[in-house]
Parts: structure tokens; C-alpha cells; sequence
């Protein structure tokens, strides 16, 4: 693709660094902004530039927050003693989205993947340990994922948290095997919440 200018060929290129964009898609968008206002423009770009600067994560569940603990975290009409463990903050916004859960979350920022280099160490599985060891957690709801490495990651949470009295379940197979968590509808997510099962009922036994 030829320009005509080295300012749109670098905000195209930088476009399309975007997931899913191509440098069509990303010239689209570069000649839409090239029609808007200097304002309008400042504006998009101080969006951003506030999103990478000033964005947090929740002390307490690690989901992203502009405070020092997020809105859920914060709302006493939850109920902090059933903890649901999800991969990210788009999973947090699926599950709210189907308005039929009503606890609290535990935001792994990822999930075990040998293939990629993320181990244990490298997610918040050690945090989420401490809260169930403080004994204020009586559920806990795993909300990875049905892939190969969304098991894996339950398996492990599972096994760190067996020698602790409270319930694990795991949301029910109504989410396609190799599903992503963030593609599922909200009414067949909102009923896999419901009708969540113990963990145990998903193990294998050999």
C-alpha cells in the first residue's frame, strides 16, 4: 500500500498493530480522524494516554478499577463470600453483562499455559489463596475458559485450595468444550452460573 504522506502511513501502521485491523480497516479509520476537528482528535488521543497512565488494578480481586478497589469489590449488596475466579477483565464483563451473578470476583490476569511460558507464579493464584486461607470465602466458582489450558488452570486452583472447608464448583457445561468465556451469549452464561456443579462432578476419575 502507497502513501502520499508519511504522517498517514505511520498512523496506519500504528493502526494496524491493533488486534484484527488490517491496513485498510486502519487507513479507514486514519482518513476518519484526518475529518474531525483538532479537538475531537485531542480528545481520542488523551483517552488513551489516560487509559495507559492512570488505569489501576483492584487491590483486592485485580480487576481494572480508576480507584484503589473496584466498584464490585466496593458494593456492600454483594456477597463477598462466594468468589468468582475468571481469566480477565473481559470475562468480568461478560458475567455482569448476563445480571445473574451477584458475588464477587478474582481476576487471574491469565491462565496456565506451558506452551506460552505462564506458570502458576506468573498469575494471581497466590493472592486468591490468602483470601480463602483468611476463611471469609465459603465458594468458590471457576469461570475459566473451557479449553485445554482453562482445565488445567481449575485442576491446579483445585488442588491448592482442597485442604480448605468451603465449596469449589465450576460453571456448568453449557459453554461449548474450547469455548472462550467472553463469545458465550449471556443467557446460556447467566444459566452456567446458575446451574453450576462441584468441581469435583468435572474431575475424571482414572
Amino acid at each position: 500500500m502507497n502513501f502520499s504522506s508519511k504522517l498517514i502511513e505511520d498512523a496506519v501502521n500504528e493502526f494496524s498493530k491493533l488486534p484484527g485491523v488490517g491496513k485498510r480497516t486502519a487507513l479507514r479509520f486514519v482518513l476518519h480522524l484526518m475529518k474531525q476537528s483538532p479537538d475531537e482528535v485531542n480528545q481520542f488521543s488523551t483517552a488513551f494516554t489516560r487509559l495507559r497512565q492512570e488505569l489501576r488494578y483492584c487491590a483486592k480481586c485485580h480487576n481494572v478499577s480508576d480507584k484503589p478497589l473496584c466498584d464490585v469489590c466496593l458494593n456492600p449488596h454483594r456477597d463477598h463470600s462466594t468468589v468468582c475466579v475468571v481469566e480477565d477483565i473481559r470475562d468480568v464483563m461478560a458475567i455482569e453483562n448476563t445480571q445473574q451473578y451477584r458475588g464477587v470476583y478474582h481476576v487471574l490476569n491469565g491462565i496456565i499455559s506451558p506452551m506460552d511460558g505462564i506458570g502458576p507464579s506468573d498469575l494471581t493464584i497466590e493472592s486468591l489463596v490468602q483470601k480463602v486461607a483468611a476463611g471469609e470465602i465459603k465458594e468458590i466458582i471457576m469461570a475459566l475458559s473451557t479449553t485445554m489450558e482453562g482445565d488445567t488452570t481449575n485442576f491446579y486452583i483445585y488442588k491448592r485450595l482442597k485442604e480448605y472447608s468451603l465449596t469449589v464448583s465450576t460453571i456448568a457445561r453449557g459453554i461449548a468444550i474450547g469455548d472462550e468465556l467472553e463469545y458465550a451469549d449471556e443467557v446460556t452464561l447467566g444459566r452456567s452460573i446458575i446451574n453450576r456443579t462441584p468441581y469435583e462432578n468435572s474431575l475424571v476419575i482414572k
